[in-house]
């Protein structure tokens, strides 16, 4: 009856899909709209478009509805509180959420229900935050395509065609088409903000240890590699971002004065660009100077910062994450790999196995390791002075979503052809950055083209200031279905 009734009047539904989580808050808030009617139009929306792209791998409908009933009691009874009272979003199925699964797309991880909520889901939820569902992934979250073994593939909802990226490519997709008021994700190595570039979408990745990852799988342990992942919202607009950082951050971010900013856009010349992405880092430029000082030059560790990425993750030889994929067993992974390759027949994704085999390949010495931490050590004290009044303007990649699969052979080739496409995703995960990511144009395909902007830790205010200022600029956020 509900269903019908509401389909009626569809331009409501089309405005709650279009509308970002501090609007659909503001609406419940004032009782123009009820939170399980939010609810019920998100849930709809997932099922009819999801079996195409296939972003949400787990569901918690049910549930969500008999929160926002209780939420809508609440509102009635004038006791709405929480900054997301009644607001239903999404999670990255990487994070745990209590009687939910947390697999890290593995097949053998599957009815490993967790049994509380990781640390950012429960401060969400304090703030009154309903849980939809759970988003696709890669494998142990290990490369740039949500694509797994358990699964299956997550597309682009803008060319089915094209990868949603990774690894938290099911949640940006799941934003992308409206399926959620707002998101939470992970980056490690562009996790984020791959996604978020490639469909169009918000993102934020917090700098290092400003968000717990307490109940986020896999656990990195090593301090190199802990201090790369930055927990962060998918959202529709950059005011959602920054709320909802707000909410899961371990500290409230320093008012900054933008004005007091230089900003410094990467030249357009010293990585392969696609023309579209290049000229809107000159638009950026020309658009800039007209309120800030604004420099064009290569920052510190610029070029360093892939290899730096690629030797800090392979630092154990992928012990770790062997442990997690294989159980803790000892195992071929050459084996496994031609079984993938040949048959289909492996239980891992052959991105996985050849990830875990780079890794063991270029496991660094441990001289090597020692030499890593004392470069990481320095330049941490140059960058924090470089970044104290500075602000990166970065592309996110090359260009915008490719067909399936690209992304990965670019990344994981034996030619390391990630020296050239990983420099400006690299450096905010080596020197443990934030960074905003602001869709900002298309290319002449209609995909979406996106811009980073990073500084130090504890200039987070003004990476927000300057991301609504790009927001208006810019075309900023655009429903794909």
């Amino acid at each position: 009856m509900f269903a019908k009734e509401f389909n009626a009047v569809n331009v409501k539904e089309e405005m709650i899909l279009d509308a970002d989580a501090m609007r659909v808050r503001e609406m419940i808030q004032q009782a123009q709209i009820t939170s399980t009617m939010v609810t019920q139009i998100y849930s709809e929306h997932i099922d009819k478009v999801n079996p195409t792209i296939n972003s949400i791998v787990e569901k918690r409908f049910q549930k969500a509805s008999e929160e926002a009933e209780y939420a809508d009691t609440q509102v009635k009874k004038g006791k709405a509180s929480g900054k997301l009272f009644g607001v239903p979003i999404s999670l990255k199925e990487s994070f745990y959420v209590k009687g939910m699964q947390t697999t890290g797309g593995l097949v053998r991880r599957r009815g490993k229900f967790a049994k509380q909520d990781a640390e950012v889901v429960r401060k969400l939820k304090q703030e009154g935050a309903i849980i939809l569902g759970k988003s696709n992934v890669s494998e142990l979250d290990l490369y740039q395509e949500a694509d797994n073994k358990l699964y299956g593939k997550t597309n682009n909802p803008r060319d089915l065609s094209r990868t949603a990226g990774g690894s938290s490519g099911g949640e940006a997709a799941t934003i992308a088409i409206g399926g959620a008021a707002a998101g939470l994700g992970s980056d490690l190595c562009g996790s984020i903000r791959i996604p978020c570039h490639f469909n169009g979408v918000v993102g934020f990745k917090s700098g290092k240890g400003q968000v717990s990852d307490e109940g986020s799988y896999p656990k990195e342990k090593h301090p190199l590699q802990r201090r790369m992942l930055g927990i962060g919202p998918i959202t529709k607009s950059v005011r959602d971002a920054e709320l909802i950082y707000r909410i899961i951050a371990k500290e409230e971010p320093e008012q900054k004065s933008l004005a007091d900013f230089t900003i410094n856009i990467l030249p357009s010349t010293l990585y392969p660009l696609s023309a579209e992405t290049s000229e809107l880092l000159d638009i950026s430029y020309n658009k800039l100077r007209e309120g800030f000082y604004v420099e064009r030059k290569e920052p510190p560790y610029m070029n360093e910062s892939a290899t730096l990425w690629q030797e800090i993750m392979s630092i154990d030889g992928a012990k770790m994450a062997m442990n997690a994929a294989f159980k803790g067993k000892s195992v071929n992974l050459w084996n496994h790999y031609l079984k993938e390759v040949m048959g289909g027949t492996a239980r891992n994704h052959r991105y996985l196995l050849w990830s875990l085999i780079g890794a063991s390949i270029f496991k660094p010495s441990k001289e090597r390791v020692n030499e890593i931490r004392k470069k990481i050590a320095l330049g941490d004290v140059l960058l924090d002075q470089y970044l104290s009044k500075r602000i990166l303007l970065f592309p996110v990649y090359h260009t915008s979503a490719p067909k399936h699969g690209t992304v990965y052979s670019e990344i994981f080739s034996i030619r390391k052809t990630f020296k050239k496409y990983m420099p400006y995703l690299a450096y905010a995960n080596v020197w443990g950055l934030p960074s905003l990511t602001v869709p900002v144009g298309k290319d002449e395909e209609g995909m979406p083209i996106a811009l980073q902007l990073m500084s130090k830790v504890g200039n987070e205010d003004a990476l927000f200031q300057l991301g609504k200022q790009f927001e208006k600029e810019f075309q900023g956020y655009e429903r794909a279905l």
